[in-house]
Order: C-alpha cells, then structure tokens, then sequence
C-alpha cells in the first residue's frame, strides 16, 4: 500500500505539469541484457558500456560487451552491500551504496579498489559533469558533491513549482540531468541550476509483455555514448535498447 501512495503521488505530480516538453521514444536497436542484473548505474566510459547491480548477495560492477552483452571484467561485492549508482571521472570509478553510508572509488582502468568514503545519506543515482558529481537518494534533491563527497550545493528537483520525488538514476546529457523517476516508466530532464523538470520522456511499454516474468522491475538505467545515442533498460530486463526521441502530441 505504501508503494502504491508513492506511486500515486508520483503520478499526480508528473501529471500537472503545463509547460513541460512530452516525448516518447521510438526503439532504435534492441541488445541482450542480464536478467539477473538488478540495474542501478548504467553508462558508457571511452564508449565501453559499465553497468552497476544491487541486491544483497548479488551487487556487482560490470565492464559490458553491447552487442551481446556479455560480462567482459566484474567486480562482486560482499553480501552486506547493496551497490546503487555509479560513474567515472578522471580516472575513477565512483560507486554508491544504498544504505551502509559508504561510498567506493577504484582505478578506472584496471577496476582495482582504492579507498572508501563515508556517506551521510542513501545511495541512488550517481553521474558526472565531468568536473563534480550528482547524487540522488530517492527525494527530490539530487546533491552535487567534489571527488571527495564534500557537499558543494543542493539541487531541488520541481515540475511545475512542485516536488518531485523518487528521483533515481541518473544520467548528464549535453548540460542536462536525465533522471528515471522510480516505479514510473517516465524519464525527467532536469535543469541543473534551477532544478526545473524542462522535459519529460514516455517509455511506457518499452519491455513487451511478453518478455517480462515475476522477476522483471521498474524501468532504470540511462547511457548516452559519445555518439549522443541513448541507451535504455530496467531491473532485471532480458533487452537493453537504443532509442530515440520523438515529440508526444
């Protein structure tokens, strides 16, 4: 019941919004995905594909080959952390944990771990600007931190001069913050100073009915290679698709 409260208000917020700019999405390409890999950060580095999963007992970072989408290099995570967002910057890679207040950095490269940082707050989505990071934890703020997780300024993420919470992965996108919203299938662009939703994306149906199960979850996980190209999927999703944007009427 409570989900379903936090969905409803989801909703209703998305709804009321008058200036915002709707899209759908068309698919592009469809790829194989894990459907055992509860998707928390998805994005390309030097166009490889990266991939960070949740779960106690199944949390990992993954280096992903697209077209077949094959492991190519893992990390696997102790069963007391649950992984969540993740990005690289300058030669790092920066992984959120949901709820042990810690945050993790290894070489980007060679994937070896370097250190940990305590983390005040829930892990949910992680990006770069290529200078500072953005995280979310689930509110309608999105924090940007410096490489050593010091907090720099707060975001507040509003549609229509109302919160919208349950922001969640996170993606940059040519100045912009691209944010699955959980439990929806809608995508939000954010503007970073004002924190206004300019944007929103429909990807309702992207999975086909028939290739959701029991296991399958929300739709998370946004990457945009150097080509521009978006790439999209969900938890436990069998496909990772490329898509496009087309103006909703």
């Amino acid at each position: 019941m409570r989900r379903l409260l936090f969905l409803i208000a989801v909703l209703q917020c998305i709804s009321c919004s008058g200036g915002v700019r709707d899209y759908k999405i068309s698919v592009v390409a469809s790829y194989p995905h894990d459907n055992k890999a509860y998707t928390q950060g998805l994005f390309f580095y030097n166009d490889v594909l990266y991939e960070s999963t949740g779960g106690y007992g199944e949390s990992s970072f993954r280096k992903v080959e697209l077209s077949t989408g094959r492991v190519l290099e893992q990390i696997d995570f102790s069963r007391k952390y649950f992984i969540e967002g993740s990005c690289m910057l300058d030669g790092k890679l920066y992984l959120l944990t949901w709820t042990n207040n810690m945050a993790f950095v290894y070489d980007a490269e060679t994937l070896k771990y370097e250190r940990t940082w305590s983390y005040p707050r829930e892990g949910w989505g992680l990006t770069t600007d290529g200078t500072l990071l953005y995280a979310s934890d689930g509110s309608n703020k999105i924090y940007v931190l410096s490489k050593d997780f010091k907090l720099q300024r707060t975001i507040f993420v509003k549609l229509e001069g109302r919160n919208l919470r349950y922001i969640n992965e996170l993606e940059w996108v040519d100045g912009k913050i691209w944010a699955n919203v959980y439990t929806t299938e809608m995508i939000v662009v954010i503007n970073p100073e004002s924190g206004e939703v300019e944007s929103r994306i429909d990807c309702t149906g992207l999975l086909p009915k028939n290739l959701r199960t029991p296991d399958t979850d929300v739709l998370n996980g946004i990457a945009v290679n150097s080509k521009g190209e978006i790439f999209l999927t969900g938890k436990n999703w069998p496909k990772l698709y490329q898509v496009k944007l087309t103006k909703s009427h």
